[in-house]
């Protein structure tokens, strides 16, 4: 692939927001990072897309395959790239903290902006013609169509199906990840569920029709559940104390596995009922969880200090969901909630202070690449501020940011090399990937988790 040494003008080729309308319905998504602000509720923009033209001029036309495309926001709105050619395709003017989460399509992305999730359309078009597929692009867009959401939160995405977790209501709402394929939620491609109680939470879509989900209050919250589809609480523990992230793992013969974040260790749902995952201290909070539908293991970030304002932990840990059971690995440098992620493969990937990622093998935690990505960095005091993220796209490679000097880097994770660069007009803050294959039953926190009290992403 070609190196892109310069930086990139923005394209004057881009194409007018479809009108389309807004839904009532309750949605969310966040992360996890040291700070116990609710990203969303600081979150209040009037975005207006920059581009010209009609609703119907979009540009599309038919290719013969699709080249991944980064959606990055920046402090002032939102950019997408060509990752392939570094082309720099639209520019969307938005004012406030954006956050970014992929709705599950290979498509759309949702920005969680201020009471409501807005759908973004990538441009990135698949097609199904009886045993093949006809590719497509067009120019990017933020489409106008909304999902409300009272303090947006957690947006999963799991076996074909997105939820949203309103944090300010407790509202879900759950559909299926096509729903978004015209740009348009209607109100009757949703289910509305919910909490208890407002909380920062969050819901996981069970392949059973069943839906997992936390329960608590803005004071507290230890409670997990399996709610049926009527309401019936099929599981539950109350011993996740702080709950916060999850991920999906590698399912077993009797249906989904999920891991939680608590501040007395993991707990694990597996096999119809939860499992508490054992740990040596008092307090360990893993908020961010980087699960893979290929692995029985879940990559998390491993934190004891109660007290600390921003603990810099150089220890991960590896859930092992079979036994509910989990072991350490030490990187040897400090790492932040946008710094974890895994691989195609199930690889966990780690990119540490020394501007390093670390490509780990999931079950041994052995270090199998190290790849020199980033200049040396620090997580900043403000969680919301532009930092080093990493994300993986469906096409199996690893994305990272590198904020100080406006790049977006590319590797190949199997080969443990940096492909190439691209130099970004603007400092890139939030990344999502979308590659037009809609994202497969693994949950990277994808849910992106990071921890927005802890948060990605938790992204994720």
């Amino acid at each position: 692939m070609p190196i892109f040494p310069r930086t990139l003008s923005l394209s004057s080729a881009m194409v007018a927001a479809l009108v389309l309308t807004s839904c009532s319905t309750a949605g969310s998504s966040e992360p996890d990072a040291d700070s116990s602000t609710n990203s969303s509720a600081a979150t209040e923009n009037t975005a207006e897309p920059t581009a010209e033209a009609s609703a119907g001029a979009t540009g599309r036309q038919e290719v013969d395959a699709l080249a991944p495309r980064a959606v990055l926001t920046y402090d002032g709105g939102l950019v997408t790239v060509d990752t392939e050619t570094g082309e720099v395709l639209a520019s969307t003017e938005s004012e406030g903290y954006l956050r970014l989460n992929n709705a599950g399509d290979g498509r759309h992305v949702l920005v969680s902006a201020g009471e409501e999730f807005r759908v973004f359309d990538s441009g990135l078009i698949v097609e199904g013609h009886g045993d093949h597929d006809h590719y497509y692009e067009q120019a990017p867009v933020l489409t106008g169509s909304a999902v409300e959401a009272p303090e947006a939160g957690h947006v999963v995405t799991h076996e074909g199906k997105t939820a949203l977790f309103a944090d300010g209501s407790g509202g879900i709402t759950v559909m299926d990840s096509a729903a978004f394929s015209d740009g348009e939620v209607s109100a009757d491609e949703v289910e509305e569920r919910s909490a208890d109680a407002a909380h920062h939470g969050v819901a996981v879509p069970l392949s059973s029709g069943d839906l997992l989900l936390t329960q608590g209050t803005e004071e507290s919250s230890n409670t997990v559940q399996v709610v049926s589809s009527d309401g019936e609480v099929l599981a539950e523990t109350t011993d996740c104390p702080g709950v916060h992230g999850e991920a999906t793992a590698m399912p077993t013969s009797m249906g989904d596995v999920v891991s939680l974040g608590c501040e007395n260790g993991p707990v694990v749902y597996r096999d119809g009922a939860f499992h508490k995952v054992p740990v040596e201290e008092a307090y360990q909070r893993s908020g961010n969880q980087f699960g893979s539908h290929e692995s029985p293991i879940v990559l998390v970030d491993y934190k004891t200090d109660p007290d600390a304002v921003q603990e810099r932990p150089t220890r991960i840990g590896l859930i092992d969901t079979l036994t509910a059971s989990m072991t350490t690995a030490d990187v040897g440098s400090a790492y932040s909630f946008r710094s974890l992620a895994r691989g195609a493969e199930g690889e966990a990937m780690v990119l540490t202070y020394d501007g390093e990622l670390n490509i780990l093998d999931e079950q041994t935690g052995e270090i199998i690449h190290e790849v020199k990505v980033v200049e040396p960095w620090e997580e900043p005091e403000e969680w919301q501020s532009p930092a080093p993220t990493v994300k993986v796209g469906a096409d199996g490679f690893a994305y990272v940011t590198e904020p100080a000097a406006k790049k977006l880097h590319v590797i190949d994770v199997a080969a443990g090399t940096l492909l190439f660069s691209v130099d970004l007009p603007e400092t890139p803050n939030e990344l999502a990937i979308v590659t037009g294959d809609a994202e497969a039953s693994d949950h990277n926190h994808a849910h992106e988790h990071a921890d927005g009290d802890d948060h990605a992403e938790d992204e994720g």
